[in-house]
This record gives C-alpha cells, structure tokens and sequence, in this order.
C-alpha cells in the first residue's frame, strides 16, 4: 500500500487547478474580443439597413441589436481515481518415497510464488458554465449618447 500512498502524492492537483484557472482567463477574454468585434460589425453602417424612411441607412446598432456578451461563472475539474492492489502467496510440497533392498531414496519438491498487481485507474471531466450578461454599463451609455447623436 506504500505504493498507493507515493502516486496520491504524487497526482498533479495544483497543475490541474492552476491552468484551469488559465483556460477560464483566456476563455474569458476571447469571449470579450468576440462581444467587441460583433459590436464593431453591428455599428458599421455598410452592415445597416435602409428602411426607406428618407433617413439612410442606420446601423445594426441603431437599429437595437446588440452583441452578446457572455460569462464564464463557474468552472469545476472532476477527477477520480482508482487503485487496486493485489496480493497473493503460494506454497507447495510433494514428495516420494522409494525403498529397495538395502536403499532408501526419497524426493521433496518444494515451490513457493509470491504474486504482487497493481493498477490505477482514473477519469476526469472539465465543465463550464457560461451565462449571458448584460452589456458593460460603459458600453450600454455610450451607445445609447451616440444614437441620440444622430
């Protein structure tokens, strides 16, 4: 069982903490460059549409669409591990006599096995838990002030 004690010891849990804790970093920011740039596409006026009311085209924006923006709320790492160890001992006698006139001969056999296994087994899952937020208020008022502007 010393074995078993030496690989818990031996599993890499922090490592698998601390890039989790990248991942969702930089999840979390490419999910904010991909709100920024839908922004950007949805403000082009060459992405609007021309409703035919004498005023032009009017952005996507304007018009009330807004990008999406995302959050990433929770994160969990799931591991688990199995260890199975196994052991096994076997010892064996057998024997024969033989007399003849004047001789005594007699043959032992002896065997001893010593079985050891081990296995270790594990799985592990990685989730995360995205949800929609509203816009950044910064955002939403400079938005909003610029609509009016036009």
């Amino acid at each position: 069982m010393p074995r078993v004690i030496e690989e818990l010891q031996q599993a890499p849990l922090p490592e698998m903490i601390e890039r989790l804790g990248v991942a969702v970093a930089e999840a979390q920011l490419a999910l904010d460059r991909n709100s920024a740039e839908a922004a950007r596409v949805l403000a082009d006026d060459e992405n609007g549409i021309d409703l035919g009311d004498g005023a032009g085209t009017r952005s996507l924006l304007e018009l009330g669409f807004a990008p999406t923006f995302y959050q990433i709320t929770e994160a969990t790492i799931e591991a688990r591990v199995a260890f199975t160890s196994r052991q096994s001992e076997e010892f064996t006698i057998g024997g024969s006599i033989g007399v003849n006139v004047g001789f005594f001969a007699a043959s032992i056999n002896a065997s001893y096995t010593n079985k050891y296994s081990f296995e270790a087994t594990g799985s592990s899952t990685v989730r995360a838990r995205f949800v929609s937020v509203p816009p950044p208020s910064v955002f939403s008022e400079l938005l909003r002030s610029t609509i009016r502007e036009r």
